[in-house]
């Protein structure tokens, strides 16, 4: 799952949110007086990537692209991602611009008092809106070229994402059917270790 579906699947605190936003640019490490909401935000996103990877129905998924590639793990993200904006109504309370509008404003604050190496994803998530990037096909084509930009020459030369696309448009009604099945399983799996007071924006 990416950026949005772990803002998401978190306790609505802002420290939680950011906690489990911040897991793959920190690489799993926080600094040491980080808040104990930020902890167990990191921790749930460790759960989320750990379900995630290791689940039929997301193997499925990338099995629909091609047999073999190293970047089908990523693009199924970006793809799920593009599934939640689509069908978010079904599974949030708050329209998806006013769940975006107040995690930024309060990411923003955030960052008077968090570290700079904390504060500069949270800056660039909040500059590039990168909540609002997968509204359609276009913009998702879109994700796949900016992440083609930040591969190395090496990886580009054996694939890029670009390539995955055309896969993507054609499976798309499938792999739109593998995410509804998914999706609610993850939900359930997260749950129970969190606080069902600060989820309430979940209609799961």
């Amino acid at each position: 799952m990416n950026w949005l579906a772990h803002v998401f699947l978190s306790e609505q605190k802002i420290d939680f949110q950011i906690g489990n936003f911040l897991a793959d640019p920190l690489k799993g490490r926080l600094w040491e007086d980080a808040t104990i909401d930020m902890k167990k935000g990191m921790f749930t996103h460790k759960i989320i990537d750990s379900y995630t990877d290791s689940h039929e129905i997301v193997s499925c998924s990338k099995r629909r692209l091609r047999e073999k590639g190293l970047l089908k793990p990523v693009i199924i993200d970006l793809t799920y991602d593009y599934f939640l904006t689509k069908n978010w109504d079904d599974f949030c309370h708050m329209p998806i611009k006013e769940f975006s509008k107040v995690f930024y404003h309060e990411a923003n604050q955030r960052t008077q008092v968090l570290p700079n190496h904390a504060n500069i994803p949270i800056y660039n998530m909040i500059e590039r809106d990168l909540l609002n990037k997968y509204h359609n096909l276009e913009q998702l084509k879109t994700s796949f070229e900016r992440m083609d930009r930040r591969l190395s020459p090496r990886l580009k030369q054996r694939e890029t994402a670009l390539s995955y696309f055309d896969s993507v448009v054609k499976n798309i009604d499938e792999l739109e059917k593998d995410f509804l099945e998914f999706f609610p399983q993850l939900t359930t799996k997260i749950k129970s270790d969190l606080d069902e007071n600060k989820i309430k924006h979940w209609k799961l």
